[in-house]
């Protein structure tokens, strides 16, 4: 069945992806994004440029539409409580699905008590607290309030009620250089370049999903009924120290992995470095009826990929 559907972002990256996957299934599509970069999809989509911040401007470029209300929208764009809460003024009883980008990292920092790996319940959260004071919205804070961020906007929307929502808690992404960043290329990098890894905990594992993966859940979650927060990841797991030694294999370099208490140690944290694990329980997706692939199934190609672009 042909639906209306906007996406919040959907320009590069996963975004890009997903709206592929939308026109493919014959959806028809509405990106909204602030017009910095060009898509491939000509005049198969409506275009709306907008500042996802500025509820005001959002408005406006809704009013501007045929058809203000949306079978399904999804929001890549949702990174704190605040653009949460714009969400819900703006498309309570406008839609009759909301699908928010969130993220494994919910799960960060949990205590050891709470063993990975974690199902959806491991993060509590309605227990959430809000803080509507934080400059969310400054840009040299992007970085370092990603994390709080998306705890609070997941808090903010379930605790308000008023969407049919659900939250996608999606795995690392792993993808070729189109991946602006640059995470698994970090590791190619060093390996390359002569330069020893830095890591914490070599058993800390984490959970990883390929870029096309995660488009095609998402796209496959907008289909459905259920809602609630739901972990999206490929099977297996994989620590830093495991998948810098994995690119190592792949790549036929020397491998020189140093922990983070070793006397002259690096002082860099490499990406996906954690004291405990985070790797995520997909029970939910597949009781839903998902089946994730295997990391192995794509995670070494991709990492050929990037040394093609080191080269």
């Amino acid at each position: 069945m042909r639906k209306n559907i906007l996406v919040i972002g959907g320009t590069r990256f996963i975004g890009k992806l997903l709206v592929q996957r939308l026109l493919a299934a014959g959806h028809q599509v509405t990106i909204a994004t602030r017009g910095r970069a060009q898509d491939p999809f000509g005049e198969r989509i409506r275009r709306l440029k907008v500042d996802r911040r500025d509820e005001a401007s959002l408005r406006r470029a809704l009013q501007s539409l045929p058809h203000d209300t949306f079978d399904v929208v999804y929001d890549q764009m949702c990174y704190s409580p605040l653009d949460a809460a714009i969400a819900t003024r703006v498309f309570a009883g406008r839609t009759r699905r909301y699908i928010m980008a969130s993220t494994i990292d919910v799960y960060r920092d949990l205590p050891p008590a709470v063993p990975a790996p974690h199902a959806e319940d491991a993060f509590c959260v309605l227990a959430q607290p809000i803080d509507a004071s934080y400059p969310w919205h400054d840009p040299k804070l992007a970085v370092e309030s990603y994390v709080a961020g998306k705890r609070q906007a997941e808090g903010y929307l379930y605790r308000d009620g008023q969407l049919p929502m659900v939250t996608v808690r999606m795995a690392h992404v792993l993808s070729g250089p189109d991946d602006f960043t640059r995470r698994l290329g970090y590791y190619v990098d060093l390996l390359r370049s002569g330069h020893p890894l830095r890591y914490t905990n070599a058993v800390a594992r984490s959970s990883f999903i390929s870029a096309q993966g995660a488009a095609a859940f998402l796209a496959w979650a907008g289909m459905q009924t259920f809602t609630g927060p739901v972990n999206a990841a490929a099977d297996g797991a994989l620590s830093t120290f495991d998948l810098y030694h994995r690119a190592a294999m792949v790549l036929g370099a020397a491998a020189n992995a140093v922990p983070a208490t070793a006397p002259g140690a690096p002082g860099e944290h490499s990406p996906f470095d954690h004291a405990y694990a985070t790797a995520m329980d997909t029970t939910r997706a597949r009781q839903l009826g998902y089946r994730f692939g295997h990391l192995d199934d794509w995670l070494d190609d991709t990492i050929r990929q990037h040394d093609l672009a080191f080269v």
